[in-house]
């Protein structure tokens, strides 16, 4: 009578897990850079003790990131920079170098080009960019070669990584790498464009909507359980 109402709540459990995600995908609807996430349902089969048959059980304990290209935005911006492709950019967190898609840059009163967070935005062999005040228009070229008043003066980091099934969301917009990366090789720069989140609002609403009436449903069917169990427990106590 237990394996029903265990199987039960372990399915209950994945549904309000795949129900947080879908809420975190669609809060991030908006945000640079951002990539949806999916909840992926496995099952297994856990043997019972003595002569009963094994259970078939169902978690949901993986995610998968969404690595489709988001929409092009074009803002103008001569440090806004959206990866058409394949390819990170690499920025130093307080955890060590991270991979984003985020491109939304600034130089900071040291002139180091850093992102809204203020992590540093790193190039190819993991040191700062730097962008000279006063060095006149900034042009950036689809490697990521920084050009100012017509002179090379850096170039931004365009990274994969070695092992992408490696790789590991950190929230938000960070991954880490989890191992070395490599040049990326098909990718490339746009200046004055933003990638937007590859979140489709109206395809999550309506997993949300189909992920809550499995909710109810399951609910439902451990609610009549609960019932039976408790009545099998009376009939015999009498």
């Amino acid at each position: 009578m237990e394996n029903a109402s265990y199987a039960g709540i372990t399915r209950q459990q994945g549904l309000m897990a795949e129900m947080r995600t879908i809420a975190n995908n669609i809060a991030n609807a908006s945000t640079t850079g951002f990539k949806a996430e999916e909840v992926m349902f496995s099952e297994y089969i856990k043997k019972l003790g003595g002569d009963f048959p094994s259970l078939s059980m169902a978690t949901a304990e993986v995610r998968n990131t969404v690595q489709t290209q988001g929409g092009l935005a074009q803002t103008g911006g001569p440090f806004d920079l959206a990866i058409e492709g394949e390819g990170f950019f690499l920025v130093e967190t307080p955890n060590g170098e991270r991979l984003t898609r985020a491109g939304s840059f600034t130089p900071n009163g040291d002139g180091d080009l850093v992102t809204m967070d203020g992590y540093p935005v790193l190039d190819a062999g993991g040191a700062p960019v730097f962008i000279p005040q006063g060095a006149g228009e900034v042009g950036i070229a689809p490697d990521g070669t920084i050009s100012a008043g017509g002179n090379p003066i850096g170039q931004i980091g365009l990274v994969v990584p070695a092992d992408p099934l490696k790789m590991t969301r950190e929230g938000g917009t960070l991954f880490n790498p989890q191992g070395e990366f490599d040049a990326a090789i098909d990718g490339r720069m746009m200046q004055g464009f933003l990638e937007q989140s590859n979140v489709n609002p109206i395809i999550q609403i309506g997993r949300m909507i189909e992920v809550q009436r499995a909710y109810e449903l399951g609910q439902s069917f451990m609610e009549k359980e609960d019932e039976r169990i408790r009545g099998v427990i009376q009939s015999l106590s009498r």
